[in-house]
């Protein structure tokens, strides 16, 4: 009988070298998520419903092809560099291009011109974020099968994808006002010339996973032989992978609405803008202070239990957040503290959850197909982010929102503040709070899945 043995234990090195990628990839996903509507409307100076309905409309058209796509593409392949880093080492330099276009969106534009350059250079970016987050993820479960060490390469990973993340939030703003501040650019300038920085960042990280970590030997994997079509239902059928698909839909339209609305909420709600990078510097230093805690509890608990407790805590502490006073306040610093220990378990646990899932499918199908399923969790989740962007536009628009001249302040109307409340606290943890009992639930446990491990292991040719 065959059994995991030391070699799917990984070196630190290994671990470290794979986790670098994802410094640009979640500084990118960062910077997006609490930026880029902000960048439209009060930069830009675009409508945010046009804005919020471009996005949406991308992610309905060409991202819910993109995504599957490249998952099977990259099943499919099989190259001496492997079946994922090829898409790494060609996509690098495209990738921080695309990156500096689409903080680069023409200035000025109404109606179906203001429209058609954020739908066009969005889904610009997102070709290529597709084209390099897919592959890269796609490597997890093949680096290693075993159930703990999967936990700990995902918390290595996460080291830096929380640190990216991180970047995106704080340094987006920082650089983008260096280069307005010290250099005198305009503001849109400056954004510009932020979208280039990340730009270079990006294609450097990329290129150093690429070029150190190798994926396991083609006598080990095997390309997919499956018909396209089968092997996306097959995919659907999957009821584990569906199940922590909804949860993981839920959590991040949720999140997205959340880390939407807050840039809106510190400006106008708490006025301490000038505080906004404190801020979010205490709440993803938490995230990643706690990151190891995660792994410890799931080492001696489940995965969807301990994943649906942090979830509960972040949006317990979030909730609160509706009740301050239209003043600034200390207690942002609390909140964002417990907000960031909370949502630390949505770092670790889904990416970690979901190579189990995938092994189900090679229990079925006698085939590794990880490509598949990371293009379908991509477009998932990246429409479930997009969903929530649009619903930020959206919901502005419905609250009379009124978009400042550039580098000016205008008080909003307590209607407009009252939806900013709602939206960025009580709305989102309801909603979240939903998908807790699909996790608490969860049918993988480490028990069954030792099982799985153990039949995969006696009767599977990789």
């Amino acid at each position: 009988m065959a059994t995991s043995t030391n070699r799917e234990k990984l070196t630190v090195k290994t671990k470290i070298l794979y986790g670098v990628c994802e410094f640009g990839v979640s500084m990118m996903h960062s910077a997006v998520q609490f930026f880029l509507m902000f960048y439209y409307t009060d930069v830009v100076g675009i409508s945010p419903a046009i804005a919020g309905t471009a996005l949406l409309v991308g992610k309905l058209t060409w991202d819910s092809i993109n995504d599957p796509l490249v998952g099977l593409i990259s099943d499919k392949m099989q190259t001496r560099f492997g079946r994922r880093r090829p898409f790494l080492l060609l996509g690098a330099v495209p990738y921080g291009l695309s990156v500096w276009i689409v903080f680069s969106t023409p200035s000025g534009l109404t109606g179906a011109a203001a429209f058609f350059a954020v739908l066009f250079t969005f889904l610009l970016f997102d070709t290529f974020h597709t084209a390099i987050s897919v592959p890269y993820y796609a490597m997890t479960p093949e680096l290693t099968h075993d159930y703990d060490e999967r936990t700990s390469l995902t918390a290595y990973r996460k080291i830096f994808g929380v640190s990216g993340y991180m970047g995106g939030a704080i340094l987006t703003g920082l650089v983008a006002g260096f280069y307005q501040d010290s250099l005198g650019w305009s503001t849109k300038a400056a954004y510009s010339g932020m979208g280039a920085t990340f730009g270079i960042i990006c294609t450097i990280v990329v290129l150093i996973t690429a070029l150190t970590v190798k994926e396991r030997s083609p006598a080990e994997v095997k390309p997919s032989e499956l018909p396209v079509i089968e092997s996306v239902k097959i995919t659907f059928a999957n009821k584990p992978f569906m199940r922590l698909v909804l949860a993981f839909i839920i959590s991040s339209y949720s999140f997205t609405l959340m880390t939407g609305f807050f840039i809106y909420y510190m400006k106008y709600y708490l006025l301490m803008e000038e505080k906004f990078s404190l801020v979010m510097a205490i709440m993803m230093g938490a995230l990643l202070i706690f990151l190891f805690f995660w792994k410890w509890v799931s080492d001696n608990w489940n995965k969807g239990p301990a994943y649906a407790l942090g979830l509960f805590i972040a949006c317990a502490a979030i909730s609160v957040c509706f009740f301050l006073p239209h003043e600034p306040t200390p207690a942002i610093y609390v909140i964002a503290f417990v907000v960031g220990f909370g949502f630390s378990s949505q770092y670790v646990f889904p990416w970690s959850m979901l190579p189990d899932c995938i092994e189900h499918d090679q229990k079925k199908t006698g085939e590794r197909r990880e490509g598949v399923y990371y293009g379908v969790w991509a477009f998932l989740m990246k429409f479930a982010s997009a969903a929530g962007v649009a619903s930020i536009g959206w919901v502005l628009k419905l609250f009379d929102y009124v978009a400042p001249p550039t580098d000016a302040f205008i008080e909003q109307s307590t209607h407009t503040l009252l939806g900013m409340r709602l939206f960025f606290g009580p709305i989102p943890a309801i909603i979240m709070i939903a998908s807790l009992p699909l996790l608490i639930w969860f049918p993988i446990t480490r028990a069954s899945h030792r099982e799985l491990r153990v039949e995969l292991d006696d009767y599977s040719p990789y």
